[in-house]
C-alpha cells in the first residue's frame, strides 16, 4: 500500500534512521508485520512498554496529534503514494547461464543474492573466508538485540535457493585468485565490506588496554578472529571514544544483567568475563554536542526505555534545546537525552553518555590509566581514570589487490556499482556494500544499495560488455 516511508525511491532514504508508517495510506493488512524479517514492525496497541515511545516519535513525523497516535485510520491527509511497485524484468540477451560470484556472505552479499536469484537464467557462488555465513549479521550484531539477528532466517531461506551455492572457508587471494574468478564467471561482485577500524591518532594509542571497539563485538559474537581481544575487566572504568551505535551495544554489553545476557547466544567465554567483571562505570564520549550525537534515534530509545542503566550529566546538555531544533529526528534524541538526564543517577554498573569532549591523549606508562579529553571548542581539557579505553569512531575498508581504491573514502572505485579505473569501467567487476558506499547506514540500507549494484550488473550482462568466461 506504500505506506512506509521513506520508500528506496525517496530521497531521504539513505539517511533515514528509522522508516515511519503512514496512517492516511495505510489499510492496517498486516502484510509487513508478517514480512518484516526482524519483526520491527509492530501495531501500536501491542507494543511493550519500552517501545511505546515509538508511537509517538511516529506520530510526530507525520504531524498527528499524540491523542491520535494510535487510532487508525486517522483523517486522511493530502499525501500520496510515492514509491512505484514493479515487478522484476527478464533480462534479456547475454549469454544462456549467467554465472556470478559474489565475495563475502554478509547483508549486502544476500541481497545481492536474492535480486540475481530473480531472474532464472542466474547462477551464484558465494565466497565466504569464515567457516559461517552472514557476515556483520551473524559477528557484528549485539547478542541481546535478537530480533535484528533473526534476519539470518531470512538469509537461510536465500541460501536454501537451488541456483545458489555458499562456498565456507573459501578466501579469495589465498584459495582462489580474483583473476581466476574472472575468468570462470560471466561478472564478480565484491561484497567484502569494511573490515577495519578508522585509527585514533592520538599520544598514547598503543598502550595495553586499548583496544576498537570493533575487536569487543567480535570477541563477545564469538568471531573467529577476535576470540583472544577478551579485555581486562579487572578496571572499575571503561572509556568508549565515539557514540555511534557499537558504541552504545559495547557499553550495554559491559553494563548489562549477565543472566540476561546467558539466555543468547553471547560467546560462553565472554559471559564467564563478564560474570567476573569489576565495571562500575561505562562512560561513552562524543566529540561534538548532544545534537551531533552519532547514535541513531531507535538505539537511543531502546537504551533508554529498555533495561539499561544510563545517565547523562545534565550540564552536558547545557544550551541544547529540542525546540530550537528543526529536523524531528534531532529533535526527538535531544529530547530523549534531556529525559534521561532528569533521571536519578542510576546503580552500577551504569552507561554514562558525555558530550562535547575531544580526545587528546591516552595516558599511562606501558598500559592506560585514562583519557586526556579537550572540551570541545574550548582550552580547558579534564583526564579520566580509565583501564579499558575502546575506539569507536568507524569503520574502513581495505584495498583489493587487483581493483583500484579511493583511499580518501576507503572504498574501491565505483561508480553506482561498476568499478572504475578513473574513468574507465573494470569490464565483469562490481561492489556493493560498504567497500562501495562507505561505512554508513544499516543492515536494510544495503537492500537498496545491492539493488542498484544488480541492475547495472544484469543491464551490463544484456549490453554484453561483461567479461565472459
Amino acid at each position: 500500500m506504500n505506506c512506509i516511508h521513506p520508500t528506496p525511491d525517496e530521497p531521504d532514504f539513505g539517511v533515514a534512521e528509522m522508516l515511519y508508517i503512514d496512517p492516511s495510506t495505510c489499510v492496517d493488512c498486516g502484510a509487513c508485520v508478517s514480512a518484516c524479517p526482524v519483526g520491527a514492525i509492530v501495531p501500536g496497541h501491542r507494543l511493550a512498554d519500552a517501545a511505546e515511545r515509538f508511537v509517538d516519535v511516529n506520530a510526530a513525523h507525520y504531524g498527528i496529534p499524540p491523542e491520535d497516535a494510535v487510532r487508525f485510520p486517522v483523517e486522511k491527509s493530502k499525501r500520496l503514494p510515492l514509491a512505484p511497485i514493479s515487478k522484476p524484468r527478464a533480462i534479456r540477451g547475454g549469454p544462456e547461464v549467467v554465472d556470478v560470484a559474489i565475495v563475502g556472505s554478509g547483508p549486502s552479499a544476500m541481497y545481492a543474492a536474492d535480486e540475481l536469484l530473480k531472474q532464472p537464467r542466474v547462477r551464484v557462488t558465494v565466497f565466504e573466508r569464515l567457516s559461517q555465513p552472514f557476515g556483520l549479521s551473524r559477528f557484528g550484531v549485539a547478542p541481546d538485540h535478537t530480533a535484528t539477528r533473526t534476519v539470518m532466517n531470512l538469509f537461510d531461506e536465500i541460501a536454501r535457493h537451488p541456483n545458489i551455492e555458499i562456498r565456507l572457508g573459501t578466501e579469495v587471494g589465498r584459495d582462489v585468485t580474483l583473476d581466476e574468478l574472472r575468468s570462470r564467471y560471466t561478472a564478480v561482485l565484491w561484497a567484502g565490506g569494511a573490515p577495519t577500524d578508522k585509527p585514533l591518532a592520538v599520544p598514547g594509542i598503543e598502550l595495553a588496554g586499548v583496544q576498537s571497539a570493533t575487536s569487543l563485538v567480535g570477541w563477545y559474537n564469538g568471531h573467529p578472529d577476535f576470540l583472544d581481544a577478551g579485555p581486562d575487566l579487572s578496571t572499575e572504568r571503561v572509556v568508549v571514544v565515539g557514540n555511534g551505535n557499537v558504541a552504545l551495544d559495547v557499553a550495554r554489553i559491559l553494563t548489562g544483567d549477565v543472566d540476561e545476557l546467558a539466555k543468547t547466544d553471547i560467546s560462553r567465554d565472554a559471559l564467564a568475563a563478564l560474570r567476573s567483571s569489576s565495571v562500575r562505570e561505562v562512560v561513552v564520549a562524543g566529540r561534538r554536542g548532544p545534537e551531533h550525537a552519532a547514535f541513531t534515534l531507535p538505539e537511543l530509545i531502546g537504551l533508554a526505555d529498555g533495561h539499561a542503566r544510563v545517565w547523562v550529566d545534565p550540564a552536558d546538555l547545557a544550551g541544547t534545546n529540542a525546540d530550537d531544533i528543526d529536523d524531528p529526528t534531532v529533535a526527538a534524541k535531544v529530547s530523549v537525552l534531556r529525559e534521561i538526564s532528569e533521571r536519578p543517577r542510576p546503580a552500577e554498573p551504569f552507561i554514562r553518555l558525555t558530550f562535547g569532549r575531544t580526545p587528546a591523549e591516552i595516558v599511562g606508562v606501558g598500559r592506560v590509566e585514562g583519557v586526556r579529553f579537550v572540551h570541545t571548542g574550548t582550552d580547558r581539557s579534564e583526564t579520566m581514570d580509565a583501564g579499558v579505553v575502546l575506539t569507536s569512531i568507524g569503520y574502513r575498508g581495505v584495498p583489493v589487490p587487483g581493483l583500484p581504491f579511493d583511499d580518501a573514502t576507503g572504498t574501491v572505485a565505483n561508480v553506482a556499482g561498476r568499478v572504475v579505473d578513473g574513468d574507465v569501467p573494470v569490464p565483469g567487476v562490481y561492489v556493493t556494500g560498504w567497500i562501495k558506499r562507505g561505512p554508513s547506514g544499516f543492515i536494510g540500507t544495503n537492500k537498496t544499495d545491492s539493488g542498484e549494484t544488480v541492475a547495472n550488473l544484469l543491464a551490463d550482462v544484456e549490453a554484453r560488455t561483461s567479461v565472459l568466461s
